[in-house]
């Protein structure tokens, strides 16, 4: 932030965030450079990388960050609290406090710093950031607080999941000697659970955070009217930016005869109270998967249709051949490389009408679970009023900043076409405030990015494919590791999965990993960081992995690429 008089008035509260800070030394050391470059009430905080001071005359943010990298730290961007005192700000936000969900008020409230269209991960992300840094903020929601994933996306469906699991290896286990059974499962007992346990975490993750935080909830659906206005009731409320969060919804596309069947999506599957006998779901990427082998575990007939070449297309094919294998093993039927050509609703199933190899196929069903991907929800917004341009398939345009092409308006979240993970959408809600009203200058930037895929074994990927690096030209390396390769997965009886590893031919450094095995999820969180920092496979071979861990399998991939690993004894070097 470059220096601005009217930043740097007397008695004004700002907060500096530093890198390197370890210790309550450190919090001691930072103190005193920012006393000595003149400016006083401060308050550091190493556990947060940051410090909290009063502004006084004639003390510039040049000058600050000098006395920070003088005391052998490193400093960081710069924000002015919205209030002109401590005693302001406290008392601004015990005020705020006390309120909850509140129905907004014209004659009260005329005007805000920001406004946040939607209500769920990025949204709460965005207005915790900004409040906290002392603005005004309003979100404004039309449904239900807490957007996909704790109502209708991450929470519910693992729930389930975790319970398919259960039921599916109690009557399924590799253990020799031990005889175990699974009686008739009651699914509405299973959703009641998942329902209860949704309302939990709504509450605490969300609600409550209203009154916590300060910021205001207003009830109802957004459209814009001009480049700086919404309308929400009737009422027009402006603010100096807005940020666009409204997530995404279910695709249906326009197969003939679809719309004349009751078809499930991931939102209407997670109600189900009785488990169909037979199921097809259309799309086999991750949600088809997850619901699909969920229904699979507790009693279903699943058929997985794509028209792709083969399931879970956005993944390394090894991965993609291992589960198609243990779905099959388990009992369900996978169509690839299929084009639906119709649905028809007969009295008592649904006839499914696929073209595969240049044949037709008829596939009798009870149910349809439709998973061919989510839309941003753009269409109500009437973007075009306020000079908001979307693309295709409504995503808002947004820059590397993601500012829309409304300069006053910025998007977050699965709006954007952004990956539709929950963890994106809350990076991107800090992200959007960071640059909307800090003027951080902040970019995206998703370097070895993780996704799960929490089926039976589970998958895990980050940074690119094989395909994605030969495709940009590199030059590269690749380890494949089958999971009989790993202690673990021995003793476990269990080695459907493998490690595959991509990494840069010169430099060594790793570019890519997936995973698919038992804790996949967990086991990934090592090849982020060595993505993201540069490590190489060599580094990766010679770091300890607890032996007897799924985790060790990262290190015997590593090893793989220069030496035979089934002729290493057990925790060989």
């Amino acid at each position: 932030m470059a220096d601005s008089p009217e930043l740097f008035g007397k008695g004004q509260r700002a907060l500096i965030k530093i890198e390197g800070m370890s210790c309550n030394d450190c919090e001691h050391h930072i103190k005193t450079a920012l006393e000595e470059a003149g400016v006083n009430e401060i308050e550091a905080s190493w556990k947060k990388g940051e410090a909290r001071f009063t502004w006084t005359a004639g003390v510039s943010d040049s000058a600050l960050k000098d006395a920070v990298r003088a005391a052998g730290y490193r400093p960081g961007e710069i924000s002015v609290q919205k209030h002109t005192s401590n005693q302001k700000l406290q008392e601004n936000t015990l005020a705020k406090s006390v309120k909850t969900e509140n129905t907004y008020n014209k004659e009260s409230h005329t005007d805000y710093d920001l406004i946040i269209i939607g209500a769920g991960s990025a949204a709460f992300a965005g207005a915790i950031k900004a409040s906290e840094a002392g603005y005004h903020v309003a979100v404004v929601e039309k449904s239900t607080i807490g957007g996909t994933c704790v109502n209708i996306g991450c929470i519910p469906s693992k729930a389930l999941l975790r319970a398919g699991e259960a039921y599916w290896q109690y009557g399924h286990h590799p253990i020799e000697g031990i005889s175990t059974s699974t009686g008739s499962i009651d699914l509405g007992a299973v959703v009641a659970q998942k329902d209860a346990l949704v309302a939990d975490l709504r509450k605490a993750k969300y609600t409550d955070l209203i009154a916590d935080y300060g910021f205001e909830v207003i009830r109802g659906a957004a459209r814009f009217t001009d480049p700086h206005t919404i309308e929400v009731n009737g009422d027009s409320i402006s603010a100096r930016v807005f940020i666009i969060a409204t997530g995404a919804s279910p695709a249906i596309p326009p197969i003939p005869g679809l719309s004349d069947t009751d078809y499930l999506t991931s939102t209407t599957a997670l109600d189900l109270k009785d488990v169909p006998n037979r199921l097809a779901v259309i799309g086999a990427n991750a949600i088809g998967l997850e619901l699909g082998q969920f229904f699979q575990h507790v009693g279903s007939s699943v058929t997985f249709i794509d028209i792709a070449d083969r399931i879970a297309p956005f993944e390394e094919p090894e991965v993609s051949a291992v589960l198609s294998q243990v779905i099959t093993d388990q009992g369900g039927s996978v169509y690839v490389g299929a084009q639906v050509l119709k649905v028809n609703q007969a009295k008592d199933h649904i006839d499914i009408y696929i073209s595969v190899a240049g044949k037709q196929v008829v596939i009798p069903v009870d149910k349809v679970l439709v998973a061919t991907g989510r839309r941003p929800n753009t269409e109500e917004l009437d973007l075009a009023s306020a000079g908001i341009e979307t693309g295709v398939t409504g995503a808002i345009a947004v820059d590397s900043r993601l500012r829309t092409t409304n300069s006053r308006v910025f998007a977050a979240g699965d709006v954007t076409g952004a990956p539709q993970f929950v963890y994106v959408s809350a990076y991107e809600g800090v992200l959007a405030v960071d640059n909307a009203l800090l003027d951080a200058g902040r970019e995206i930037d998703l370097r070895g990015l993780p996704r799960v895929t929490f089926t039976l074994p589970q998958i895990a990927s980050a940074g690119i494919t094989e395909s994605q690096a030969r495709k940009s030209g590199r030059d590269i390396v690749v380890s494949v590791l089958p999971l009989s390769a790993v202690p673990r997965a021995l003793v476990n009886h269990d080695t459907a999965g493998l490690v595959k590893l991509v990494a840069d031919a010169a430099t060594r450094q790793l570019l890519g990993a997936s995973i698919i095995s038992e804790n996949a999820g967990e086991i990934i969180q090592s090849a982020v960081l060595a993505i993201r920092h540069n490590i190489t496979v060599d580094e990766l071979a010679d770091t300890f992995y607890p032996y007897l861990t799924m985790a060790e399998s990262i290190k015997l991939a590593a090893q793989s690429f220069d030496r035979d690993v089934s002729k290493l004894s057990c925790c060989a070097a």
